[in-house]
């Protein structure tokens, strides 16, 4: 397995200093965040450590981006872009569609391979109909991927944490039963999961089990921890907003059991690029902060990962 972190966290550092920091600090490689250019929606989104649809129009600039990665030893496991592709606001939803067919094709001519998102949802809709709306908006960027031979990895955030993502979340690709419900629709070798324990954790959900059943889906996997308060969730309990009961932490400072998962990982023979992410607020605030952030999570996790 290769260890490397997302990108996002480093939002006001160019690729070239992105590139630098994992270089010199013995990262193997970089999910690296690639959003439209503009204004973020949220914390961690709206980071660009590189434009695709310049990588597409630009053959320098593409070369410059993947002769840098080589240069300083540091591979780009996926191109990362995390939006609602099944948004109820149609402009927001071709918009997000769009930009991500245009990743699919950056990625591939990078020669990177792989392209890291949510599945989306239509937040105010039940998970059946969002179901049906899945069978609307995905075909076609499957069938982009599956052209330009490059894999998707969806991650299995819920994206439920507030009052403006309530009542259903932006992510629908949440659980064991729904992956299976989305793989039996779109059938497609290049569709699979970046798996992340730390929102099977607050949802109650064991994190080491899928690992088995889904072992050939797995095509990235990430770092991130979360730890459950149980008084603040005796208080509130699981309808409440899950921030109301807790928190993303560094990879050993929550809940998950990074042995039993890392173990798990080699159990199905996983080698592949693994990335720490950081949504830690005890870490932010300056730049010293975020980068001892990185920095802790590697020398936790080089215990488990060589």
């Amino acid at each position: 397995m290769k260890l490397g972190f997302v990108s996002a966290i480093l939002d006001t550092w160019s690729y070239e200093e992105m590139m630098d920091f994992a270089a010199d600090n013995g990262f193997e490689c970089v999910e690296v965040a690639c959003w439209p250019q503009g204004k973020a929606e949220r914390r961690y989104a709206g980071v660009s450590h590189i434009d695709a649809e310049r990588v597409l129009e630009d053959d320098e600039y593409a070369k410059h981006i993947a002769d840098y990665s080589k240069e300083k030893q540091v591979e780009i496991s996926s191109l990362a872009f995390y939006p609602n592709t099944m948004d109820a606001d149609l402009e927001k939803r071709g918009a997000s569609v769009t930009h991500l067919k245009n990743l699919i094709k950056a990625s591939a001519k990078l020669h990177v391979g792989m392209v890291t998102t949510f599945i989306g949802r239509d937040q105010s809709k039940t998970v059946e109909e969002n179901l049906e709306l899945v069978k609307e908006v995905w075909p076609p960027i499957i069938k982009t991927a599956e052209e330009y031979g490059v894999k998707i990895g969806i991650e299995n955030c819920p994206m439920l944490f507030g009052p403006d993502q309530w009542p259903g979340g932006q992510n629908l690709m949440t659980t064991p039963k729904i992956w299976r419900q989305v793989f039996e629709i779109l059938d497609s070798d290049n569709l699979g999961i970046n798996y992340d324990p730390s929102h099977f954790v607050w949802q109650m959900i064991d994190y080491i089990k899928p690992i088995y059943e889904f072992k050939d889906k797995i095509f990235h996997v990430h770092y991130k921890d979360i730890k459950v308060y149980p008084d603040r969730l005796n208080d509130c309990g699981i309808m409440a907003y899950p921030l109301d009961f807790m928190s993303p932490k560094l990879p050993g400072l929550g809940d998950v059991d990074w042995g039993k998962y890392v173990s798990a990982l080699t159990d199905i023979g996983f080698d592949g690029y693994t990335c720490i992410e950081v949504e830690d607020k005890a870490f932010e605030g300056s730049k010293e902060k975020v980068e001892d952030s990185l920095r802790l999570s590697q020398r936790y996790l080089k215990q488990f990962v060589i």
